[in-house]
């Protein structure tokens, strides 16, 4: 996307097609409203297939608010909205209008299809139609869905014995012909030629895509130094000298439009520290990570940035088919950014890689995309070592856009490490960022840290964990010294990995390396709607919790929930929670006699 391009849009669910999607948990459709102060500003806009007009035996599936949530990952718990659109037979079809506003010349189709009987994947097309008339084949596969959680041999592997989940993947389209005019109509077919045995199809985004960015003036390009955008061999020398070059010369590093492959099997990563680096624009330029699968080499292929890197306009895919680097699936981290110097990340997509790993001192990370991520959308985090170029401090987080993280959508991560040695994180900011269908871990997450912000963010359908998990993570992790938490819009949330909430609050565990430090975090003016279980969950053992001007709408359990055994205070002034399911309570302290609750203006007062 050009760097002028106006991001003014936010990424859910665009006019009726959001109010529906909303009204779909349960929650009044005008309570869509809401989600308007909140999430990233994007330069498309998400129609729910569940709302477009279904043709031959299309059916809608979804997830009924209020029903058993299970403990395995289903179709429905993954799609955003909790609902999609199943196509199986000959004529199946879907039509959505383009209401959006949006001349696009560009479509992503989240979308799953089922896997081959060994594992693997398929393949296979689904025909496009716009106003009626046959416009392009897509090509859609679930060679890099479908992973088998709990398996005996490995994560691809449906005969091991796991439960399936990661069942869609965001396709990206280049419009053939014309641009997708506002009013017209497409229409996603099974026609005959298109083999799946099914498709479920969940979303659509329509945008228009601006024309590749011109070359910077006094740039180097990394074509002049051997790098090949036909993707035909292979590019990573080429580029690393490129960047060695401009970081010299205080030149930018142009990577024009093209798709640039990188398969080396090198032990170390491509490096862009102290180097400007643009490319065309995320859908123009694309480097590929295409290391062979399987093997048992030694390899790097995330990308580090470092102090004085400035990265932007670009996309970085790889082949990866799971979770880890140095095994097969070869998911190793999108972008791995460090440096006490500060950096700058604008604008760039990410898809199937393990997370964006930030840390260092004055990171940003703005306007960026991630799709299909086999971990976390993006972490800041200390890198769980001592170690001054890595400590995540006064790092922004902002407008950033992640669907169908594989982990934490969106997650502050501050770790002593083994040693006890590593520094507690501080200053950090989150804030109008958009987190929507992971399908493990939450939507948001703070794990320790101080002076920690979430502002403004949206989350919508998460699938197996919470909409917003706020504590600590594991037996090093830092306690969570400050946190505030405000003005964020969650919605769903308490899926189907143990028991959980739309919103858990929790603390350090007895083996802890901090087991008598408490959580403490202001949570305020946040909406918390279509919770699968409970709407705000405290947790564990110490909390110190001030929560005011929070509505909990439509939970399908509890409004609050304060289980057993929790020490503490609260104070809690002018929260509300409305349309609740017959037969539960607004409020419920367990633990009325260790944690102590103040305040006024409650709607269960």
């Amino acid at each position: 996307m050009a760097s002028a391009s106006p991001f003014t849009r936010r990424a859910l669910f665009g006019g009726a097609a959001g109010a529906a999607a909303v009204a779909a948990l349960g929650a009044p459709a005008s309570a869509y409203s809401a989600c308007a102060t909140a999430g990233a500003d994007v330069p498309w806009v998400t129609l729910g297939a569940q709302t477009g007009t279904l043709g031959g035996g299309a059916a809608v599936r979804r997830f009924v608010h209020g029903s058993p949530v299970g403990s395995i990952a289903t179709l429905e718990l993954e799609a955003t909205g909790y609902a999609f659109v199943e196509l199986k037979a000959t004529g199946d079809s879907v039509t959505l209008r383009n209401t959006t506003g949006v001349r696009a010349n560009t479509l992503v189709v989240r979308a799953a299809l089922p896997d081959a009987p060994d594992g693997g994947g398929v393949e296979a097309t689904l025909n496009l139609y716009v106003d009626g008339a046959f416009r392009q084949a897509l090509t859609l596969s679930s060679a890099q869905t479908y992973l088998y959680r709990g398996g005996t041999t490995n994560p691809k592997d449906p005969h091991g014995g796991g439960a399936p989940h990661r069942f869609y993947n965001d396709f990206p389209f280049k419009v053939t012909g014309a641009a997708i005019a506002p009013g017209s109509t497409i229409t996603l077919k099974k026609d005959a030629a298109n083999t799946a045995a099914w498709y479920a199809i969940d979303c659509v985004d329509f945008e228009a895509a601006p024309a590749p960015l011109a070359r910077p003036a006094n740039s180097i390009s990394v074509v002049d130094y051997g790098a090949d955008p036909t993707f035909q061999t292979d590019s990573t020398t080429a580029i690393q000298n490129a960047v060695a070059a401009g970081r010299a010369q205080g030149r930018t590093v142009w990577l024009p439009a093209g798709k640039y492959l990188t398969h080396s099997l090198a032990g170390v990563p491509l490096d862009l520290t102290g180097a400007t680096v643009k490319g065309a624009g995320m859908w123009h330029t694309t480097i590929y990570r295409r290391p062979p699968l399987p093997s048992s080499n030694t390899y790097r292929t995330k990308i580090t940035v470092g102090s004085g890197t400035r990265l932007s306009d670009l996309q970085i895919d790889s082949n990866a088919v799971y979770r880890g680097e140095n095994r097969a699936g070869a998911a190793d981290y999108s972008i791995e950014a460090q440096g006490a110097g500060g950096w700058t990340i604008e604008r760039v997509w990410t898809r199937h890689c393990d997370a964006n790993w930030l840390s260092g001192t004055g990171g940003t990370v703005r306007h960026c995309r991630s799709s299909d991520s086999y971990g976390d959308g993006f972490n800041v985090n200390n890198s769980n070592v001592p170690n001054p170029d890595k400590l995540g401090h006064d790092m922004l987080v902002e407008h950033n856009y992640q669907r169908g993280a594989g982990d934490d959508g969106f997650a502050v991560y501050s770790d002593a490490g083994a040693s006890g040695q590593s520094a507690q994180i501080e200053r950090v900011t989150v804030r109008r960022n958009t987190s929507v269908a992971p399908y493990w871990a939450n939507g948001l997450r703070i794990a320790g840290g101080r002076d920690i912000e979430f502002r403004e963010n949206l989350v919508d359908s998460v699938s197996s964990n919470s909409a917003i998990d706020i504590g600590i993570y594991g037996v090093t992790g830092f306690p969570l010294e400050s946190a505030v938490v405000d003005g964020n819009v969650l919605i769903g949330g308490g899926g189907w990995n143990s028991v959980r909430h739309g919103v858990r609050i929790t603390s350090p565990n007895a083996e802890s390396y901090f087991a008598d430090e408490y959580t403490n975090v202001v949570f305020t003016n946040n909406t918390v709607k279509g919770s699968l279980r409970a709407g705000i969950f405290i947790d564990l053992w110490r909390n110190h919790v001030v929560m005011s001007g929070n509505t909990v709408d439509h939970p399908a359990e509890q409004g609050v929930y304060i289980r057993s055994n929790v020490t503490g205070t609260g104070e809690f002034d002018g929260n509300e929670v409305v349309n609740l399911l017959p037969g539960e309570v607004q409020y419920a302290n367990d633990s009325a006699a260790t944690f102590t609750v103040t305040g006024s203006g409650n709607s269960w007062q």
